[in-house]
């Protein structure tokens, strides 16, 4: 029979407060690991239970490991490629005992805490399928971050826990992540081609918004969107939403058209973009508030979800150039019906329309509304119903495009609504943003990349002109400078459009990576935190604040967004990469190898990246060698000769890595906006040639 490891044998405590118990079950093979859990646990005041090292099996040590899975509050399996060969094993009983227990749990209790020690996937045949359906916690070779005690702590505290059965991983605090299955990011920037390079930016902590919701888009073409599993602290154990604050579900498409979906959704998101411009509103973000799609959800569970205190949903029926809006206001708190109204108009009252419907809603809230509402609901729009249909068609488009093909009609879609309606400010800030996606990821040569950021430069440019007041179209020049190195003009940008719009959660985590980037850490991390506020469901607010916090040089506090990245969407290949190159900032060489290795196929970009980096700390160098050359081969284009300097640089040959410096400034690689800040670069900074590159970027005095 296995022996516990020393520092966690002895007799098991009497069960006193058996919800506070936490059982570590696992292959003896294991031991090594499986105490390095224990001693983390239980240094931080944790009950840790193992089977007793003085009992040698038969029915009374049968008997204690029955009771102790039945009182414990946390059952934590440890996996491995152990526990994958062992067709037979005491842990195999342990195992089947948990699920059985967890299937007379509610949904929203957390009990099973699957984590896996080496490389073994979360597919493996040989785990109960109850364990596949849960976010597993990678803690290679039994490294235990300070995070992961933090939420096991927090699991195991006296509060009744909100979390999923299924739940493996809670949100950082504040946050209110719950499972459910989510559509792609509307905001998709970069493309494959450009994603390789993204990953030295982990490597030197300075992710920003430029790097990232331009790369969103590729990362899911590489990993279709999978149902996730939400952070166990998804739910707040005490409902006290904000009394302003209102999520708007997509309203139902009643025309007995599928084909119409993109308007009704269309619709419903250009009512919550509206509702978002007043300030003394709090408004739940698309990805969030869409999540609920197609569920059969009641308005309570969603209202606590998303932490708000009202709930507006309703229906739209369309025919030819007639449509039937219905919307209802409900109460979260009190579960009462607030107000409802039906609207019978002209496809081309439909701004008309938005603002009545802000305005009572606003009226249900009891906000004090400031300035002119219709002013603010409408900036930007149009009247034009053909032009107002192109628009959403592009939209639904630009949400869901995969390629170069994909985006080109985008900015056709968004062309056909600027020739309809040449005065239409949104149209224009939106086809910017298409652009400057076109201009950093698709072009080969920096003569078409310019020409794109150029056209996105005119178009915000346009788009302001019309609508100075328009917080898309100084996010879009935002964009464009910072595609042109031109960073302080950059900042400006983004702090008027955040003044204009502080209610954005796209903008608000944008904004935050690059502020972060920019040296300026503290705003910048408020402002991605406040994304993650706003959009609690979407992902990509919480893998932007891993980067974020990455940038900032607080690697374990990146490890924890990334794992609740991950719970949200665990297939995910890109937040895999985050964490591992996450333990690579935090000196855990052999959790970054780990979770780098695991990665698949062999010579996928992203793990040779990340291994010619990780494989040179470890010592192996000719490894490191090897796996470099294997990216260098790969099929990228677009400018890689500042992630060649990156690499360079953390190997200590710095002459190589100011070559390729010098030879990112002289195409102006977009990319150099990592310098600043980048950890990657910390052995140049002494040297005058890098002095003069930086000199020569610019960058905003903090």
């Amino acid at each position: 029979m296995r022996r516990p490891p020393p520092a966690c044998q002895g007799v098991v405590p009497p069960v006193n407060e058996p919800s506070h118990a936490v059982f570590l079950s696992y292959a003896s093979q294991d031991a090594e690991a499986a105490q390095r859990i224990c001693e983390a646990l239980r240094v931080a005041g944790i009950e840790v239970w193992f089977d007793q090292s003085a009992l040698r099996g038969g029915d009374v040590w049968d008997q204690t490991i029955r009771k102790q899975i039945k009182t414990c509050v946390l059952f934590i399996p440890v996996i491995s490629r152990h526990t994958h060969e062992r067709d037979e094993g005491y842990f195999r009983l342990e195992w089947k005992l948990a699920v059985d227990r967890s299937h007379l749990m509610t949904t929203n209790k957390a009990f099973l805490l699957p984590v896996v020690v080496d490389n073994t996937r979360e597919d493996d045949e040989n785990v109960p399928d109850r364990f596949r359906d849960i976010h597993w916690t990678r803690l290679p070779g039994g490294e235990t971050p300070p995070a992961f005690v933090e939420r096991v702590r927090r699991l195991v505290s006296p509060e009744p826990s909100q979390g999923p059965t299924m739940t493996a991983i809670p949100a950082a605090p504040g946050s209110a992540a719950t499972p459910l299955t989510r559509k792609r990011v509307a905001t998709p920037r970069w493309s494959k081609q450009a994603l390789p390079m993204v990953l030295a930016v982990v490597v030197a902590g300075a992710l920003a918004y430029f790097a990232i919701d331009k790369f969103w888009m590729s990362k899911h073409a590489a990993s279709p969107p999978t149902p996730p599993t939400a952070p166990a602290s998804a739910a707040p154990a005490v409902f006290a939403p904000p009394p302003h604050s209102i999520a708007v579900l997509p309203f139902v498409n009643m025309s007995g058209d599928k084909e119409q979906e993109y308007f009704s959704d269309g619709l419903t998101e250009e009512l919550l973009n509206s509702l978002a411009r007043i300030n003394e509103l709090q408004v739940a973000a698309r990805t969030s508030a869409f999540s609920f799609k197609g569920k059969d959800v009641d308005i309570g569970t969603i209202a606590r979800r998303l932490n708000v205190a009202s709930v507006l949903e309703g229906s739209v029926r369309r025919g030819g150039q007639k449509i039937r809006i219905t919307a209802q206001l409900n109460n979260a708190v009190t579960g009462f019906h607030v107000w409802s109204q039906t609207y019978d108009r002209n496809l081309s009252d439909v701004l008309a329309v938005q603002t009545e419907i802000a305005n009572a809603v606003a009226s249900a809230l009891k906000v004090t509304l400031l300035g002119d509402v219709a002013a603010k609901v409408e900036v930007g729009g149009t009247r034009n119903p053909a032009a107002f249909d192109a628009y959403l068609r592009a939209s639904k488009l630009y949400r869901e495009f995969q390629n170069d093909e994909d985006l080109e009609a985008v900015i056709a879609g968004y062309t056909e609504a600027i020739r309809l309606d040449p005065q239409y400010a949104l149209a224009y800030a939106d086809r910017s943003l298409s652009f400057n996606i076109f201009g950093a990821d698709f072009p080969v040569s920096p003569g078409a990349r310019d020409d794109y950021f150029n056209k996105a430069q005119v178009d915000a440019r346009k788009a302001i002109a019309l609508a100075p007041d328009l917080a898309q179209g100084h996010l879009a020049l935002a964009s464009a400078f910072q595609s042109i190195l031109d960073f302080t003009r950059a900042l400006e940008e983004y702090q008027r459009a955040l003044a204009l719009e502080p209610g954005n959660a796209r903008l608000s985590r944008n904004y935050g990576v690059f502020a972060v980037l920019m040296g300026q850490t503290e705003a910048g991390l408020a402002a991605a935190r406040h994304a993650v506020a706003l959009d609690p469901l979407n992902p990509d607010n919480r893998y932007m604040l891993g980067l974020a916090l990455l940038s900032a040089r607080r690697p374990h506090e990146a490890i924890a967004a990334f794992e609740d990245a991950r719970a949200l969407t665990p297939n995910d290949v890109w937040v895999r990469v985050w964490l591992g190159m996450a333990y690579y900032e935090s000196g855990n060489f052999q959790g970054a190898r780990a979770v780098c290795e695991s990665l698949q196929p062999a010579k996928d970009f992203r793990r040779l990246f990340c291994l010619a980096l990780t494989y040179d700390k470890l010592g192996r160098h000719a490894d490191a060698e090897t796996q470099f050359a294997q990216y260098r081969a790969s099929p990228i284009s677009g400018g890689a000769a500042i992630w060649y300097a990156m690499i360079y640089a953390q190997w200590g040959d710095t002459a190589r890595s100011l070559d390729w410096l010098e030879t990112a400034l002289r195409q102006r690689d977009p990319f150099l906006q990592y310098v600043k800040t980048s950890r990657s670069f910390d052995p140049l900074r002494k040297e005058p040639r890098f002095q003069a590159i930086e000199r020569e970027l610019k960058f905003p005095s903090n």
